[in-house]
């Protein structure tokens, strides 16, 4: 998807960053209410440390809608997350993307072009009033609301498996997109096998699958996955226990199903932070996430050692684009009078993608728990792994 982010003036670009750090200081005083700052998990910490709430995307969008008294949402996060906090939060509030150049290389993978020359391939081929489209919350606003207007439904990496549930008992077949891992180690979890899964390439004619293969899966998985979840392998875990033979082992369920059979836990982000804290003092823990929340898990556990499973770290590149300039730079026009980068979804794409997030949200153990803003931004490995209801999955 092509977004163009104008280059910032040389008041922003050449200062130095404790001179960014007094514009974005005085700017949150000046404001105060009116503006509310989230911030993702993966977040450097110099823009981190501006945020009133940190969270992952889903939680974030739902604390913008508890502050109604912000006119101001500042998402320092990706376009998808910005996008649903426009589709949850009031008319009179005004969601800001810092740096529009900042999107999500897994959202940008199903188009709603490509996903609904998907869904004309499936009515030709089997009877799609069994088929049920789930997306993952990280999508775009378009394919919240197909989905919406198809019967579907959102997922989060935490409630993935509940919605799942849901989904088979009004059809026999799913469309997940665009992250297959996901879609995937929520299956086999559930009980499915892997020659119950195709995943439909929309770079190839029909998905690049039979007539056959259509009709006989119960999980059409779309080829997307995470840039960052994808680098970690099976080797990464075993070169882990041989130093460190009594540590411990948490994956996002982004990675691969290889990954996650030989992992401790597996789970969402929320879930591998609540593991890091519960874990015992004296651990030493492999993360496989994004190297910033592994890094902050590091410095706010000092009673633990949290490092990244893969030893050559990959940051994700597109939330990296926030920077305390790009911060800087829009809360100085909202000072000024200027809203700019402001993230907007229309009416219709709203209403239909609101549909998908309350069917998500009716589920019983769907729901997004709120929490307070922080005082600041501070199975055997044979055995298929197991998604349990708060969102975890691994070895028991």
């Amino acid at each position: 998807m092509l977004r163009i982010q104008s280059a910032l003036p040389d008041r922003y670009t050449n200062a130095a960053p404790d001179d960014l750090d007094r514009m974005i200081e005085a700017a949150k005083a000046t404001l105060g209410d009116r503006l509310f700052i989230l911030g993702h998990h993966y977040q450097r910490d110099e823009v981190m440390r501006w945020a009133d709430a940190r969270g992952d995307s889903f939680r974030l969008s739902t604390l913008a809608q508890e502050h109604p008294e912000a006119d101001y949402i500042v998402f320092c996060g990706v376009h998808f997350m910005a996008e649903s906090a426009d589709i949850l939060t009031d008319d009179h509030q005004q969601v800001i993307l810092p740096d529009l150049n900042a999107g999500c290389s897994m959202a940008d993978m199903a188009d709603i072009e490509s996903v609904e020359e998907a869904w004309e391939v499936l009515e030709r081929t089997t009877d799609i009033g069994r088929v049920v489209p789930i997306t993952y919350m990280n999508s775009s606003a378009a394919l919240k609301a197909f989905v919406g207007r198809n019967g579907g439904a959102v997922c989060t990496s935490t409630n993935a498996r509940h919605v799942l549930e849901w989904a088979f008992t009004r059809g026999d077949k799913v469309l997940f997109f665009p992250d297959q891992h996901l879609g995937r180690n929520t299956g086999l979890a559930m009980g499915y096998g892997h020659e119950d899964m195709r995943v439909w390439n929309p770079r190839l004619d029909q998905g690049g699958l039979t007539d056959g293969d259509i009709r006989d899966a119960a999980f059409l998985l779309w080829k997307g996955h995470c840039s960052v979840h994808q680098r970690f392998r099976p080797e990464h875990v075993a070169a882990f226990r041989a130093e460190h033979p009594d540590g411990i082992v948490i994956a996002h369920p982004e990675t691969s199903y290889e990954v996650c059979q030989v992992a401790d836990k597996v789970g969402s982000t929320d879930f591998i932070i609540r593991e890091v804290e519960a874990a015992p003092v004296g651990s030493t823990i492999a993360v496989a996430t994004e190297i910033h929340l592994v890094q902050r898990l590091d410095a706010e556990t000092p009673d633990k050692t949290v490092v990244s499973l893969d030893p050559l770290i990959c940051p994700c590149s597109t939330m990296f684009r926030i920077d305390q300039a790009h911060l800087a730079w829009v809360l100085e026009n909202l000072v000024a009078g200027n809203v700019v980068n402001r993230i907007t979804v229309d009416p219709e794409t709203t209403e239909w993608a609101k549909v998908a997030l309350d069917r998500m949200l009716s589920l019983p153990g769907t729901g997004a728990v709120a929490t307070p803003p922080p005082a600041r931004a501070t199975s055997p490995a044979n055995v298929p792994v197991a998604i349990g209801a708060g969102g975890s999955m691994g070895r028991d």
